[in-house]
């Protein structure tokens, strides 16, 4: 079965009297180069275990079966179930879950996986993801340290230029930053919107993410790291000075102090600071929170 063929896709359709929804991000890959690029980009090898998020009807699915040693395909919908059971008969290494990427431990599915002996080599994270939710996936699956090798995902375009974006780029920003901490990133294809049925109203882009098995930077405290993030570009026209005024209860003298400290020109914008000179700042934004909560116990 040719599960990527405009043909097949209408026939599934119309056999399960399916009605796509556009909430779920439920657009349909028709061209094959597409998937052969996700597969190799993500560098799927016959020992490894890979987590599919969104597998639809099958189509990316069955062509990672056709080259790991098992596929655990996790699915919010429950209406594409019996469609899996159907068009992924064929293969014995793979394993659909019914549930929502956002409530998924993927570490606990991994475990299971190692304990299962179902696979000897790397954990490869792929997936088409739903444009409204990207960044919460992303984000969680970097945030819970899940024990993975690489994430490959396809998103909407103008999301993976942020993302993929370095310091000085007009595009750069906090996603930017905060993604870049955990993994190298790598743009592997821009795919058109004239090959997904139905047809979304914008171009679509193929990330690999290498994740890091070493920081680009030793923190002493990520959460005032990511809080230094957020508030430099949540004030993006404003200077450093200005633009990390608050952070962490600290007013703009010791900001001002911090910087200099840091040796970063307080009239910097946040677009223009790489993670180590991020991280340099956050440090000592965490020396001097801690200092002050001790003192005001």
């Amino acid at each position: 079965m040719n599960l990527h063929a405009s043909s097949t896709i209408k026939e599934i359709r119309q056999k399960y009297n399916l009605q796509l929804s556009k909430s779920l991000g439920q657009n349909f890959i028709t061209d094959g180069n597409v998937i052969d690029s996700i597969i190799e980009g993500a560098g799927i090898g016959p020992d490894d275990l890979v987590i599919e998020i969104g597998p639809g009807i099958g189509v990316l699915t069955a062509a990672a079966a056709e080259t790991a040693a098992k596929v655990i395909a996790i699915e919010i919908d429950s209406r594409l179930i019996p469609i899996l059971e159907e068009t992924l008969a064929e293969y014995d290494n793979i394993e659909v879950i019914n549930r929502d990427i956002l409530k998924t431990d993927l570490n606990e599915i991994v475990e299971e996986q190692v304990r299962a002996g179902a696979f000897a080599g790397a954990v490869r994270i792929i997936g088409n993801l739903p444009y409204y939710i990207t960044t919460p996936i992303i984000m969680q699956i970097f945030e819970s340290g899940v024990k993975a090798d690489s994430v490959t995902v396809m998103m909407q375009k103008e999301v993976a230029e942020r993302i993929e974006a370095g310091p000085g780029s007009r595009t750069y920003g906090a996603i930017s930053a905060c993604v870049q901490y955990y993994c190298d990133v790598e743009m592997i294809a821009k795919v058109p919107k004239e090959v997904f049925v139905p047809r979304p109203k914008v171009d679509s882009a193929v990330l690999n993410f290498k994740i890091r098995k070493e920081k680009p930077a030793q923190l002493k405290d990520e959460k005032v790291f990511f809080a230094c993030i957020k508030a430099g570009f949540g004030k993006r026209r404003k200077t450093l000075l200005n633009s990390l005024s608050g952070v962490c209860g600290l007013d703009k003298s010791a900001v001002g102090e911090i910087l200099g400290e840091a040796g970063i020109d307080p009239s910097r914008r946040a677009e223009t600071l790489g993670i180590e000179e991020f991280a340099a700042i956050a440090n000592l934004v965490a020396e001097r929170s801690t200092a002050g909560d001790t003192t005001h116990e």
